[in-house]
């Protein structure tokens, strides 16, 4: 996308110094060895099912999984029980849980075939839902701040975004999951918008998240976390599903500082791989701040109001339980 806004490579580079990529830790032999037969068998059944059929296929599978997972289906009737602050009829609950199994199944099965897929067919699949909000804010050369949460299949979302020319810079944890750590590792490869995705971690300074901002990249990171791991890290007390509870407020800090706009994202999964993102606000404006400190407390709470709106209108997308 060469007359993208946020496409320019000139504002990738500061003082003559881009900012490196993470570097990926490497697999040990074994992890190595099953992610790879893990990726060739999706592929190979890519090639004979078509991608409708590989959806058909993911349904089918994730459907077993919930037949046979007995601790898993009781963990996620809990947490549906939580957000909705009652007990769901039983019939319900189980379309909802089998529903949960299947897409998260569909979800990893997308990511593992990717590669496979040509562009225009992979950007068939996204749709994004206020697009002129994301662009309008990014054009102010600022960067961006997207607020998303454990709801929704973001690792998917990231390649998309990634390739259709938005500058991404994801926060992750340093536990990555073997199969996110080889894809990505893959996709570096074979796409160079993906290449210049940068990762960061919850220990990373703050500076160099804020040197992204000034370089127009789109950071993206969760704030409703179930606990705080970390003394250091900033948090804001906001009321969300009937309880108090802090959720990060970091990066939203730093954004105000660095005056990036932020928005909030969400991502539904539809049939046959169809993702949409829907994307919210903004929640801050930082050409009409005041005061931080009510700024945030607003914008956090706002942001919680939204959680648990989407989170109970579409459960089975619960990334976390």
């Amino acid at each position: 996308m060469a007359d993208h806004p946020v496409n320019n490579k000139a504002s990738e580079i500061e003082n003559g110094q881009e900012i490196a990529a993470q570097p990926i830790k490497p697999l040990g032999l074994l992890s190595l060895i099953r992610v790879s037969f893990v990726r060739r068998f999706a592929a190979s059944l890519y090639m004979l099912l078509s991608l409708r059929g590989l959806y058909r296929f993911g349904r089918f599978f994730g459907t077993l999984e919930y037949l046979v997972n007995y601790k898993k289906r009781c963990k996620f009737a809990r947490r549906l029980e939580h957000i909705r602050g009652k007990k769901s009829p039983t019939s319900e609950r189980r379309v909802l849980t089998r529903d949960f199994f299947a897409q998260s199944r569909c979800n990893k099965l997308f990511y593992l075939i990717f590669e496979r897929l040509a562009e225009e067919n992979a950007n068939a699949l996204f749709s994004v839902t206020n697009r002129e909000m994301v662009d309008a804010c990014l054009k102010r050369g600022r960067g961006l701040y997207v607020a998303v949460s454990h709801h929704g299949a973001h690792h998917v979302a990231g390649l998309l975004f990634a390739l259709q020319g938005y500058k991404l810079a994801a926060v992750r944890e340093h536990g990555e999951g073997a199969m996110l750590r080889y894809m990505q590792a893959r996709l570096d490869k074979k796409y160079p918008q993906m290449a210049r995705t940068k990762w960061l971690y919850p220990d990373t300074y703050p500076r160099e998240i804020m040197r992204l901002f000034r370089q127009g990249y789109v950071l993206g990171s969760a704030m409703d976390v179930s606990n705080v791991r970390r003394q250091h890290q900033k948090t804001e007390m906001v009321r969300v599903f009937g309880e108090e509870r802090p959720f990060l407020s970091g990066p939203l800090r730093m954004a105000i500082r660095c005056k990036a706009p932020v928005i909030q994202c969400f991502i539904i999964s539809e049939p046959n791989f169809k993702y949409r993102a829907e994307m919210l606000g903004p929640l801050v404006d930082p050409e009409l701040i005041e005061d931080e400190e009510e700024t945030v407390a607003r914008a956090m709470q706002e942001y919680a109001a939204n959680v648990e709106r989407y989170v109970r209108k579409y459960p089975s997308s619960i990334s976390r339980l």
